[in-house]
């Protein structure tokens, strides 16, 4: 074919003959209509999940449980620290509803990686915690991990313990990792005098965080980076009543579309196996 000599219609001529009628038109009208109300009443179909926790132990112990999802796929904290944050008010992303006998049961939970807490009556606290990667892209650690090397573990506590700090009680509480990196779940208190003492006399704080140790040049240094996710100020007479304690069964919960149960069996507080905070 000899392409010079093809010529092309207007549009409007090739159209012709084509163009619906009005009634046409109204008919089109009216199936974009029905189109569009169909998509409208299709349901969501954002995924949601459902969890159970069937807790073992004196029904009447149990006051509360809720469910934290602290951070994101990188890492990093969904919201802010508050920190005006209360001891006996955790301010969670879910509440369980109890259902029968020390069954409690989270609803319409987004996808994702929770951990729990569960308040008890007699000011204590029990919670669940995931060592999250403080510096970018690295992994997550679950908190069932432990540290193999019992001469790093040492270490690690022994430079804790022989560095400076604000807090006067600053604690490694778990510990986990590899011979390249250790994350550490932290506590630091003071009860001290401190600056609140004028908007808040006899004022404590107390602070949760990770911090990770990285193993370069043929030693261990620690990151300036630390990944604080819980800040509290309080009279420190009140505080000293309180337990708070960390439980790696509460932690690294992963929820998807099929419904989970969590059997969760409540710890000896007494005999203080558990890490955290006791009164004192």
């Amino acid at each position: 074919m000899n392409r010079k000599n093809v010529t092309k219609a207007p549009l409007h001529r090739l159209l012709k003959g084509n163009k619906p009628d009005q009634a046409g038109w109204d008919r089109l009208g009216l199936f974009g209509l029905i189109f569009c109300s169909l998509l409208v009443m299709q349901p969501s179909s954002a995924p949601a999940g459902k969890l159970t926790v069937e807790i073992s132990g004196p029904a009447d112990e149990v006051e509360f449980v809720g469910a934290f999802q602290r951070w994101d796929e990188d890492g990093n904290l969904r919201r802010p620290v508050n920190p005006k944050a209360k001891i006996d008010a955790p301010e969670v992303d879910a509440v369980a509803k109890r259902t029968g006998n020390n069954v409690w049961v989270f609803e319409n939970l987004p996808p994702g990686r929770y951990e729990l807490v569960i308040m008890l009556r007699g000011k204590k606290r029990i919670e669940g915690w995931t060592y999250a990667p403080v510096l970018e892209f690295d992994p997550f650690i679950p908190p069932t991990a432990k540290v193999e090397d019992e001469e790093d573990r040492a270490w690690i506590e022994k430079d804790i313990r022989n560095s400076r700090h604000y807090e006067n009680k600053v604690v490694p509480l778990a510990m986990a990792g590899d011979d390249k990196v250790i994350r550490v779940l932290m506590m630091l208190l003071r009860d001290l005098p401190t600056s609140y003492e004028a908007e808040m006399p006899g004022a404590a704080t107390l602070r949760f965080e990770i911090w990770q140790y990285t193993w370069r040049y043929g030693g261990w240094v620690k990151e300036r980076r630390t990944r604080v996710f819980h800040r509290i100020i309080m009279p420190r007479d009140q505080l000293r009543q309180w337990t708070w304690v960390w439980d790696p069964r509460l932690g690294d919960i992963r929820i998807g579309n099929t419904p989970a149960t969590l059997k969760y069996e409540l710890p000896d507080l007494s005999s203080r196996s558990l890490p955290g905070l006791y009164p004192y």
